[in-house]
């Protein structure tokens, strides 16, 4: 089975996402791009993923949808609603295999949100590989 995951920046949630998927179910193709690609992976995402001994699951930098080709996808989790309109703007033939998560970015909440955020991502990812059947 092939995932993707994607937000806006591919630098915290999205990444965070397939890191943690690939940790728990190195069974699947996991991989994650962003609607508007940032220059970096966020240093928090980082941090958080050493903790998680998730690190080496991060990829390097991240990369956007016009990268991919959608359509080879079985599911594809888009971290906010705006990301799956954005998916079908391009691809309006795959709606059926878009499935959104409705996580916030942290740089538009409180200081300290990243965290909370982060724990969310992950109760949704062991949520996600416990449905998905080997």
């Amino acid at each position: 089975m092939k995932i993707l995951f994607v937000c806006t920046g591919n630098s915290y949630r999205s990444p965070i996402a397939e890191a943690l998927l690939k940790k728990v179910r190195g069974d699947l193709e996991v991989e994650s791009a962003g609607t508007h690609p940032a220059g970096m992976v966020a240093s928090n995402a980082k941090k958080f993923l050493k903790k998680e001994n998730a690190l080496r699951n991060l990829k390097g930098s991240p990369e956007g949808i016009a990268q991919k080709n959608l359509e080879e996808y079985d599911l594809i989790i888009a971290i906010k609603q705006n990301h799956k309109n954005e998916i079908l703007r391009r691809y309006p033939q795959i709606e059926d295999r878009i499935e959104v998560w409705n996580i916030d970015d942290p740089i538009y909440l409180p200081y300290g949100s990243d965290e909370e955020v982060f724990e969310e991502i992950k109760r949704k990812v062991l949520e996600l590989a416990k449905s998905i059947k080997r």
